[in-house]
C-alpha cells in the first residue's frame, strides 16, 4: 500500500511562521467553512479521510462552496508528533502529509518507537529524519497546536475526534457522507 502515497517530492521544512498558519483547502471566500478537529492517530478520522472526505472535496470544496480548515486535536504523544511534522511540511504540503499519516496509522500508531516509525513515514513526504528532529524541537509549534486544540474545546466543546464545525454547528464523529451533505446544504441555504 506504500506505493499509493501522494508524491510530494524532496523539500525542506518550512519556517516556523509558515508552520503555524491556519491549514485549509478550498477558496478563502467560500460561503461555508468546515473546521475539522482530528487526531492523526484516530482510526475514525482516518476512515473519514478515506471514505467521506473525497466526496465532500469533489462535491463542495472543488466547487468553491466549502473551505475546509484542518485543526489538530492530538490524542496522545505520537499523534501530537505527527501533527507537528505535518505542520512543518507547510501549507502547500500539509494535506499530503495528513493523508500519508492517516494511511500509515498502523505502522506508527502502534509502534514501540513511534518517533522512528514517524520518521520512516515522513520520508515518503520528502522529509528527512534530521528535519523531523528539528521540527519536533520547535516549542512554538508545539504550543500552537496545543492552544488550537484547547481553544476548540472551549469554543465548540470539542472533546472527541473527529469533530466538525459547519458554519458554527458541531457534528461529532465520522458520520456518513449523507449527513454532511445535509448539513452543508442547509448551511449554504442559510448563507444566501
Amino acid at each position: 500500500a506504500l506505493m499509493s502515497f501522494p508524491k510530494i517530492g524532496k523539500a525542506k521544512i518550512v519556517a516556523s511562521k509558515e508552520s503555524i498558519t491556519e491549514m485549509f483547502l478550498g477558496e478563502k471566500g467560500a460561503p461555508v467553512t468546515i473546521i475539522e478537529y482530528a487526531s492523526l492517530g484516530c482510526s475514525h478520522c482516518a476512515t473519514f479521510h478515506k471514505t467521506t472526505y473525497p466526496k465532500i472535496k469533489e462535491a463542495f470544496i472543488d466547487q468553491g462552496k466549502v473551505r475546509l480548515i484542518f485543526r489538530n486535536f492530538p490524542l496522545g504523544t505520537p499523534s501530537l508528533a505527527a501533527a507537528m511534522i505535518a505542520h512543518c511540511a507547510g501549507p502547500k504540503r500539509f494535506f499530503g502529509m495528513v493523508e500519508i499519516f492517516f494511511q500509515s496509522q498502523n505502522q506508527w500508531g502502534r509502534s514501540e518507537t513511534p518517533i522512528d516509525a514517524l520518521k520512516k513515514v515522513a520520508r515518503f513526504g520528502g522529509i528527512t529524519g534530521a528535519d523531523v528532529d528539528q521540527c519536533l524541537s520547535n516549542k512554538g509549534l508545539l504550543k500552537h497546536i496545543q492552544e488550537v486544540a484547547e481553544k476548540g474545546q472551549k469554543q465548540f466543546q470539542i472533546n472527541s475526534t473527529p469533530s466538525f464545525v459547519i458554519n458554527g454547528k458541531v457534528i461529532s464523529g465520522a458520520v456518513p457522507y449523507e449527513d454532511f451533505e445535509k448539513a452543508i446544504d442547509s448551511a449554504l441555504k442559510e448563507v444566501k
